[in-house]
């Protein structure tokens, strides 16, 4: 059976994000801001929600100057529409 995803795509045109910061920004408690200013769990907990709660991966992508894309996988679990 083919495995059948959802992908969402989320890009920006932002200054990027550097390779140092890339392999820390999914890691609890890491931030870029100032102290006081944010808790560092945001990209952590949206990891978590993805990865073991809809068995999904999120991945980032970027070049510094050149902007970022976050991609989220999410297998499909129905294969119909479903009216609303």
């Amino acid at each position: 059976m083919e495995k059948r995803e959802v992908v969402v795509s989320i890009t920006d045109n932002g200054p990027g994000i550097s390779e140092d910061i890339q392999s820390r920004i999914f890691d609890p408690f890491f931030t870029t801001k100032p102290i006081g200013k944010g808790t560092g769990l945001g990209m952590s907990i949206s990891y978590q929600i993805v990865t073991e709660v809809h068995n999904g991966s999120i991945q980032c992508i970027s070049q510094p100057n050149q902007g970022t894309t976050f991609n989220i996988k999410l297998p499909q679990k129905y294969n119909r529409v479903i009216p609303q």
